[in-house]
């Protein structure tokens, strides 16, 4: 019976809201309201979305170390400095407003693009670091075994960047979190030395070596937001080399006009991330550096990427032609990230000749 009765009355009320509308008043009144309510409904949309945009401040590396050490009453020890700052920019990604983006199916975030565009560009400087960490720095030579920590952490990173569910691509970054974290505890650690952070001249410019790569192909794409006419350099001109497949001597490279502002934040995310794990390698490697004389040279590549991350002030990413009207935001971080890419090159150079 009482399941009946609750039947009858819903069937009642909806029958008694389909008969509003046959009343002109009504229907007005109830299309007002619904006018309003998504109104409403869209403006807070619209603020949430604004709130996430925002990329989270800059933080010192050498500060974040010595809070981090002073909280898990860990010594200061070479490498502290880059291993903290690898854990905090991997949970700066996953903490920051709005948390991770990325892999979100419900609106507003769905409908956002460029926060998970600068989140990859992120997530790329964390899977570089963390290969880099596994492959060279924690490792004495090419022969020695590799961290058990480090072995967990660099695959976990490379976990899929959109996965919703099962599992979900937070959980298997939070346990690469983790994995750094049993590393920075076992390197902090006087009483067990199996984990090692070697800040070696070779170390770093294996790893820098992969990030000058980054910023070349970074301001590649930034400057295709013009469109160019390239000649292919691809077997720099020897007669002997050979490729798998034959292109066209010269090619139209152009990105497209909805991916401008895609390229432009992942390039802002990828260089944020390398800016704090550059400042990071000043202090662990700040014995090697000033006996390479590179210390200076580090630190211009540093003010050179600072650039990049002033505010934009446009509410969309222009993009003029190279000497037109407008401007061109792309062209401008293209100028700042080749700069410090060909310093970056110098610098690696140095490291390995010096």
């Amino acid at each position: 019976m009482p399941a009946n009765s609750f039947f009858q009355r819903s069937r009642q009320l909806w029958w008694n809201f389909i008969d509003s509308f046959r009343d002109p008043d009504s229907r007005r009144q109830i299309s007002k309201a619904l006018l309003i309510a998504i109104a409403v409904i869209l403006v807070f949309f619209i603020v949430i979305m604004l709130w996430w945009s925002n990329p989270p401040s800059a933080f010192d590396p050498q500060v974040n170390a010595r809070e981090i050490a002073s909280e898990k009453q860990h010594d200061m020890v070479t490498g502290y400095t880059s291993t903290a700052t690898l854990i905090t920019i991997a949970n700066t990604l996953l903490d920051k407003p709005g948390g991770y983006l990325t892999n979100d199916v419900m609106p507003p975030s769905v409908w956002m693009d460029n926060m998970p565009n600068w989140e990859f560009g992120v997530l790329v400087q964390i899977r570089d670091y963390s290969r880099s960490l596994r492959n060279d720095i924690s490792r004495s030579q090419s022969q020695s075994a590799e961290d058990k920590d480090l072995i967990i952490a660099e695959p976990q990173f490379n976990f899929n960047s959109d996965s919703w569910l099962f599992p979900p691509t937070e959980s298997e970054y939070r346990d690469g979190i983790k994995a750094l974290e049993s590393y920075l505890a076992r390197l902090a650690d006087p009483q067990r030395d199996e984990a090692q952070f070697y800040a070696r001249a070779d170390n770093l410019a294996a790893w820098l070596g992969m990030a000058e790569k980054r910023l070349g192909s970074l301001s590649q794409r930034l400057s295709a937001s013009v469109g160019q006419i390239q000649i292919n350099t691809a077997l720099a001109g020897d007669p002997e080399a050979h490729q798998s497949t034959l292109t066209s001597p010269e090619r139209v490279t152009k990105t497209p006009w909805l991916e401008i502002d895609d390229v432009f934040y992942e390039a802002r995310g990828s260089i944020w991330a390398m800016i704090h794990l550059l400042k990071a390698a000043e202090h662990d490697f700040a014995d090697v550096l000033q006996k390479k004389n590179a210390l200076i040279s580090l630190r211009q590549i540093i003010r050179e990427l600072e650039a990049t991350q002033a505010t934009v002030w446009s509410p969309i990413i222009l993009n003029g032609s190279g000497f037109g009207l407008f401007a061109n935001h792309s062209l401008v971080m293209a100028s700042y990230v080749s700069r410090a890419n060909a310093a970056m090159i110098d610098l690696r150079r140095l490291l390995e000749q010096g």
